[in-house]
């Protein structure tokens, strides 16, 4: 299984992100890669991100500037 995020303007095209993330073993490692990259996506014209396990969507989309 592989873990996923898709990331997106808020209008919901999706945007090629600045950070390739990789595919993650668990969901764990896929919020922790988030949670140290946000700031790059969002700066990098991402406005929300997806999380995928496969083809099913787990959450979102979820806007990035939540944080700030």
């Amino acid at each position: 299984m592989a873990w996923t995020w898709r990331f997106e303007k808020s209008d919901g095209t999706e945007v090629t992100p600045v950070v390739t993330p990789e595919d993650f073993t668990t969901q764990g490692d896929a919020e922790s890669w988030l949670g140290e990259h946000w700031r790059d996506l969002l700066a990098g014209g991402a406005d929300q991100a997806t999380l995928s396990e496969d083809t099913t969507r787990i959450y979102g989309p979820m806007p990035l500037d939540a944080g700030e």
